[in-house]
């Protein structure tokens, strides 16, 4: 059967002369606009709502809070004083009946104020007297407790319909946290992108430590806990051998919005995901990117499934540390952008030392950040991830390094 060529034509975005690697910034804008709309907007519980990006903006279904409530134990106070002091204090979830001038109860953290209290007296700013049942402000200062003092007014943090979050907010447990303070039981999100990861590599031993030519596998433990991060959905992972027709007919069953591989991106001998590819018709959008370590990755949009839908694949390079750059340059932009996320802006920082450069290449260099500064660490070659595990960002180093207390873009790598 003769092999359909491969498309490699597209729009200005994304297309590609062939043999010219793309440079580091045209690969991530290309995986960005091969995201051309978010994916759908489902609704998700509160429990199922983690990691999701909002469809739409989050408003307020109710103030915050939406009562007038005590900011201290003590006691609610009607007036100025010397108090009456009531017998039943109020506690939170409780509903209050009213207070008269020149009388106080005492009340908890977060009850509801009651009608006709103007002020609440702390704990430990009041003295009570329980043989006359009076309570005595002994506040620090000559003024008494003014009005409104430790009341949290009704609508302090916000008013009913106010928006609080705009669309494409990640959903943290932060936000978690605010949609149910407001009332929320469910939430609009994007629907996350489904990700079926293929491991390519008869030489991969999944136990135990390397032997008889063979090395352990390190890309199946570290990439689902990145995708994840991503805020993808792992769907699949499988291991693929080093055979054209089982990595073939993979890509071509997958139904995963985005399948990702590592290993098999080069021109070697059992480097069979070119061949593949061309056999299933996809476009590729990415052919090698002008960066070390991972300068063979690639971007492809493959068939889409029986239903329409678009499916893309990223191609990681085997080894550890070019596969991580390769996230963070194609997969990272892509699923972000189908997960309707917001694109972060760049992160810049000051060199601590020199930051060694390829001659003509960008260069990812494992750094460890603290506040505005970056210092690099050791083991960056593209088979390792020893400085990988201490790093929380690579430094996008320009072709030739840097200067000590030079600026360098840093990208935050997934987990960190």
């Amino acid at each position: 059967m003769t092999a359909a060529p491969m498309n490699t034509t597209g729009d200005t975005a994304t297309r590609q002369a062939p043999g010219a690697p793309r440079t580091w910034e045209q690969a991530r804008s290309a995986a960005r606009a091969a995201a051309a709309h978010p994916l759908p907007a489902v609704p998700r519980t509160l429990a199922d709502a983690l990691g999701h990006a909002l469809a739409g903006p989050l408003a307020a279904l109710t103030d915050l809070p939406p009562f007038p409530t005590s900011a201290m134990d003590g006691w609610a106070v009607s007036g100025p004083g010397p108090w009456l002091l009531g017998e039943r204090g109020v506690l939170a979830g409780e509903t209050p009946g009213p207070l008269t001038a020149g009388t106080a109860v005492p009340i908890a953290t977060g009850a509801p104020l009651p009608p006709g209290a103007t002020a609440v007296l702390r704990r430990e700013h009041g003295q009570a007297d329980p043989l006359r049942d009076l309570l005595y402000d002994r506040s620090p200062g000559p003024e008494p407790t003014p009005e409104g003092r430790d009341v949290r007014p009704r609508g302090q943090e916000c008013r009913s319909g106010e928006p609080l979050l705009p669309a494409r907010t990640t959903v943290t447990p932060a936000v978690l946290g605010l949609a149910a303070a407001t009332g929320y039981d469910r939430l609009t999100v994007h629907r996350r992108p489904s990700v079926e990861l293929l491991v390519l590599g008869d030489e991969l031993l999944a136990s135990g430590v390397p032997r008889g030519g063979c090395v352990r596998d390190a890309l199946g433990p570290l990439l689902p806990p990145w995708l994840d991060d991503c805020g993808a959905e792992l769907t699949g992972h499988h291991r693929i051998p080093d055979d054209l027709d089982p990595l073939r007919e993979a890509l071509r069953r997958s139904p995963a919005d985005v399948v990702i591989t590592t290993g098999s991106t080069a021109a070697g001998p059992v480097d069979f995901l070119h061949d593949a590819l061309t056999m299933l018709g996809a476009r590729l959008l990415v052919d090698s990117v002008a960066v070390r370590p991972g300068h063979p990755m690639l971007l492809a949009e493959l068939p889409a499934t029986a239903d329409g839908r678009a499916r893309h694949l990223v191609g990681l390079p085997g080894n550890p540390l070019a596969a991580a750059a390769g996230m963070v340059t194609l997969a990272v932009p892509l699923l972000r952008a189908l997960g309707g996320h917001t694109v972060p802006g760049p992160r810049l920082v000051t060199t601590t030392t020199a930051l060694p450069g390829h001659p003509r290449d960008t260069r990812l260099l494992p750094v460890h950040t603290a506040g505005d500064a970056a210092t690099p660490l050791p083991f960056g070659g593209p088979a390792m991830l020893r400085g990988l595990a201490l790093a929380d960002a690579l430094a996008v180093v320009p072709p030739g390094g840097t200067a000590p207390g030079a600026t360098v873009e840093t990208v935050r790598l997934p987990g960190r």
